[in-house]
């Protein structure tokens, strides 16, 4: 899009951890600015903090860019609420039954993450007029190169066909003739490579300011977009996947090599990641986070209220808290392991875990708020079948998410409208590298290094529950603990199913889990037995039937369609 720049822009900065971070119009008059006075690096620089700022301005309860909303599609949670009439057109998704493309939330995710991307192609105009004596003009060009790839990313993993906004200086006429549908799907994920391989190419290996992109997370989202470019949809009649090249898997061990992370590594306490504390946060394993504050000198900081909805509803403590995104009972059932601690692959599902029989993965407890032990960590504070931790008594289970929570007593949240936090929401996590890299190397028929990086994250895991938060666990709540490691010789089926299930416990409830299955084009076989398998625990499952071909991706919104002038082409499946 072209914009006028030569107005005054009013940028609101949000990103804390990026110092000098103030608004632009209490530094320069109000009024029209010069073009020579718009070019100046300061205020360029204010531009680029507002592309990154948006990721949070724009941000909602109702449209998390955390995509956890978007996630009660998967086997990992339930949507939760009061009911199935609290957020029903999340309800809807989640039974994939009566989904309308005129619902809003189908709409206003797509006009958000536009609106992300006009602020960054902004900022990139700008940066290519700034003369080259801006000596860290290529660094932000490789910062707004990597934030409109997110942008782009996020969309194309909601909607699939969509159009690329990659040309900062289209006109307003060219801007209205895009087509959603100009490029393949392969192509498409090539686009947002293309900003990536800019963006890896101009970043420096450490940033001065946290919260602005490096080297290492470029190379993080190389990793990630690689993999989900891997797996071919490019059949115009479905969304199946048609075939996988080897050519993309062997990007994805590229830039997911140990060379390109020396700065970055495993928390050795996996709870270390989800926590609000400063000395946590920004850690060894926080390859790029979005950054939240509090005391910042704003009324209610630069707090995360898309996780307000996340918020269990106890009494006298979080009243008001809405109890959404409760983790499902087949995600509780995964962490269940053997006597030789490793998960049960093929039948996890076929009991529902019990703290005083069975085994489990102390990952559970740090995903998980299970009743019979403490909410937070907290002692006084233990979890019970009771309606204190289910607003919908029971229709959707009394587990409750601790990723997207802190202690309630804590000085890290604030209740404005709704419960915010100040804990920073790691988008890229080195865990999530090496699992992508395993996964890439058990699809080229290498399972011994698939599995060697499987048996790192393994390691951790045991070492969080015998050294960790919960290390009291067993003694004080009767919960029994044991992490196994792989140490047999494994073909290339079963070290996939190896790698998906370490996958899914490694990253339960961060919102991966949905998208993993439709790159995988398992979603149809995964969700329709789980929908079938669940209906005893969660009964809204009763008439959920996952439409092939249709329910992988969202349908593009009815206003959009119009508004394009013939330009969008509705996604399949009769929407």
């Amino acid at each position: 899009m072209k914009h006028n720049i030569s107005i005054i822009i009013i940028v609101l900065c949000f990103v804390t951890g990026i110092t000098g971070c103030s608004f632009l119009e209490e530094q320069v008059p109000q009024g029209i600015l010069s073009d020579e006075q718009v070019k100046d690096p300061q205020y360029v620089d204010n531009l680029v903090i507002s592309a990154y700022a948006i990721y949070m301005s724009a941000e909602d309860i109702n449209s998390s860019f955390s995509m956890w909303n978007f996630d009660v599609r998967s086997d990992d949670a339930y949507k939760g609420g009061n009911g199935t009439s609290d957020g029903d057109v999340f309800h809807q998704l989640e039974v994939q039954q009566g989904v309308l493309t005129t619902n809003w939330n189908i709409s206003d995710m797509w006009q958000r993450l536009y609106n992300c991307l006009s602020r960054v192609n902004t900022a990139i105009a700008l940066l290519n007029q700034v003369d080259d004596t801006y000596k860290l003009k290529q660094v932000r060009l490789g910062e707004m190169y990597f934030l409109r790839a997110y942008g782009h990313f996020l969309l194309k993993r909601l909607y699939k066909n969509i159009p690329f906004v990659v040309d900062e200086n289209l006109t307003t006429e060219q801007y209205n003739n895009l087509s959603n549908t100009q490029y393949t799907n392969d192509k498409g994920w090539q686009l947002i490579i293309d900003d990536l391989t800019k963006a890896f190419n101009n970043l420096p290996e450490i940033q001065p300011e946290v919260g602005r992109a490096n080297k290492a997370a470029a190379a993080a989202f190389l990793t990630k977009v690689y993999l989900y470019k891997a797996y071919h949809q490019d059949d115009p009649a479905t969304h199946e996947v048609t075939s996988i090249s080897a050519d993309d898997l062997k990007q994805v061990i590229y830039y997911s090599d140990p060379q390109w992370y020396g700065n970055y590594g495993l928390e050795n306490d996996y709870h270390n990641n989800f926590r609000p504390e400063p000395q946590y946060e920004n850690g060894i394993e926080s390859i790029w986070a979005i950054q939240y504050s509090k005391n910042d000198g704003t009324k209610f900081g630069n707090m995360n209220w898309g996780y307000g909805l996340c918020v269990p509803n106890i009494p006298g403590v979080t009243d008001g808290g809405c109890d959404f995104y409760k983790p499902s009972q087949n995600l509780v059932n995964a962490f269940r392991t053997d006597n030789n601690g490793l998960p049960f692959l093929e039948d996890f599902n076929k009991k529902d875990y019990s703290i005083a029989e069975d085994y489990a993965d102390p990952r559970l407890f740090l995903t998980v708020g299970i009743p019979g032990c403490p909410y937070e960590f907290l002692p006084s504070m233990i979890m019970a079948r009771t309606s204190t931790w289910s607003r919908s008594n029971g229709l959707y289970g009394y587990y409750v998410s601790l990723k997207h929570n802190v202690d309630p007593y804590s000085e890290y949240i604030i209740k404005g409208s709704w419960w915010g936090n100040s804990q920073n929401r790691i988008v890229l996590r080195y865990a999530d590298v090496l699992l992508e890299r395993a996964e890439a190397f058990a699809q080229l028929g290498q399972e011994g290094e698939a599995i060697a990086l499987v048996n790192q994250l393994r390691e951790r895991a045991k070492k969080s529950g015998e050294q960790g938060i919960i290390a009291n666990y067993p003694s004080t709540y009767g919960v029994k603990f044991n992490v196994g490691l792989y140490n047999q010789t494994y073909g290339k089926e079963q070290t996939l199913q190896i790698v998906k299930m370490e996958r899914r416990i490694e990253m339960g409830m961060e919102s991966e889990r949905f998208f993993d299955l439709v790159r995988w084009g398992e979603a149809e076989t995964v969700l329709n037995t789980y929908y079938a398998e669940e209906v005893n625990d969660c009964s809204i499952y009763s008439g959920a039937r996952f439409p092939k071909n249709k329910g992988e991706y969202l349908p593009l919104p009815f206003s959009q369609i119009a508004a394009s002038n013939g330009h969008y082409t509705q996604n399949i499946g009769g929407w």
